[in-house]
């Protein structure tokens, strides 16, 4: 069994009910869900001018390997309507794979863990809440230690 670490954002139509229907879709296609941060209201990252970002962290178990994950999240994506446009535009639905076990993968499609990870507090302030003492594979440091060595100054507000 796997466990990997997925960062669902939207700020396209109703945010809220796009993730959770993501995560009923998860369950479905790629396995079962552990743990689930709360939602989190976070202003876009890179293009400002757009709606605001709701973000949640959740652990999955899975059998599937990272590529097999990789391929379902985008199915998913597709199937609930995201069209990719340009980079940081506005999503109805966004799945990243942050973590897959301490797997590091580095190809054109896929790198684990993701690059960004680090950087950016709409994702370490959620993951922070399920997985504190997690250790980044590549990094050598706690989540909890990110989040508090972390440049991004952007307001991440809990919903």
């Amino acid at each position: 069994m796997n466990n990997t670490y997925l960062l669902l954002g939207s700020n396209m139509g109703n945010s809220i009910e796009l993730l959770s229907t993501a995560i009923e879709q998860i369950e479905k296609k790629i396995g079962a869900l552990l743990l689930t941060s709360n939602l989190y209201a976070t202003a876009a990252w890179g293009n400002t001018s757009q709606p605001d970002f709701i973000n949640q962290v959740i652990e999955v178990a899975t059998q599937l390997d990272a590529t097999e994950t990789l391929k379902e999240i985008l199915s998913i994506e597709k199937n609930m309507g995201r069209i990719r446009t340009i980079k940081n535009a506005p999503r109805i639905i966004d799945i990243d794979i942050l973590f897959f076990n301490n797997q590091i993968i580095n190809r054109s499609d896929l790198i684990i863990p993701h690059s960004e990870i680090q950087n950016r507090r709409f994702v370490l302030i959620p993951i922070n809440e399920i997985a504190p003492q997690m250790i980044h594979p590549l990094l050598n440091k706690t989540i909890e230690q990110l989040l508090l060595q972390c440049p991004d100054q952007l307001a991440v507000k809990k919903i």
